[in-house]
């Protein structure tokens, strides 16, 4: 495992590696100096930020700015690539956001990372690094994350239910968990995420059924163990959300190599 730790004390302004994290393990919240762009190769993460939460499945990006906190939780043995881009190389500051890597932007990364840590920005490397920030500015973002709410009695509930999202307690229950009237419960989740509680949950078990799904588990295991009462219900669900059907994802799930 690598850390940025390793790297040179004045790194170059766009500097990269290769990386394998064990599946279950969790780089707990921390903060770089740098925007990073990580490429996901093979395996599924979920990376959760102050206010959001994305799963990411192999061919997909995540750019986070400088300074931003954020944790990583590898659903499965992880293979991925880091470049950590100096902030003076971003003409205008980009919000987190994760997208479809092309094949421009791998391209890019893979010279970047060959490169290793000691070089001399020269006028390729330049050219490499400005359309590398480029590409990450123009991927267009994929909508498919998880709002957390601010408010701490929210907030408590949906780390509850995040952490047992087949869980079928109804929202008389969870207002009165967060000490609320369920009125006000209800107005206040649709202020702070902008959709009511019911369609939060219902996001929340689909992006945890795409990540074991891509993991390999069964799609009829992965419905009935996050609430669904048969697998075509959970299916239906799935293409609304996603515009597919789940057994999509098995050709994403190829464990990484370790070598």
């Amino acid at each position: 495992m690598k850390r940025t730790a390793d790297l040179p004390l004045n790194p170059p302004p766009v500097v990269g590696f290769s990386d394998y994290y064990v599946g279950g393990f969790v780089d707990r919240f921390h903060t770089h100096n740098r925007g990073q762009l990580s490429i996901f190769q093979a395996g599924t993460v979920t990376v959760n930020t102050h206010n959001s939460s994305f799963v990411l499945s192999p061919g997909q990006g995540m750019w986070l700015p400088a300074h931003t906190l954020h944790e990583a939780i590898c659903r499965t043995d992880l293979r991925f690539q880091v470049v950590y881009v100096d902030p003076a190389l971003m003409q205008t500051e980009l919000p987190c956001k994760m997208f479809d890597v092309s094949s421009l932007m791998q391209g890019l990364v893979d010279e970047v990372i060959a490169m290793q840590y000691d070089f001399t920005m020269d006028s390729r490397m330049s050219a490499i690094a400005h359309l590398l920030v480029e590409e990450i500015s123009r991927a267009p973002r994929i909508a498919e994350r998880l709002l957390l709410p601010a408010d701490p009695r929210l907030r408590r509930v949906c780390d509850a239910i995040i952490a047992q999202p087949g869980d079928t307690h109804d929202i008389d229950f969870w207002a009165k968990e967060a000490g609320m009237a369920r009125r006000t419960f209800t107005r206040l989740f649709q202020q702070e995420i902008g959709m009511g509680f019911a369609l939060w949950r219902r996001r929340l078990r689909v992006l945890e059924a795409a990540s074991r799904i891509t993991a390999g588990q069964p799609i009829a295991q992965v419905a009935f163990d996050l609430g669904y009462d048969s697998a075509s219900s959970f299916s239906a669900m799935f293409h609304r959300t996603f515009g597919a059907a789940p057994s999509t994802l098995r050709t994403q799930a190829q464990p990484p190599s370790s070598s």
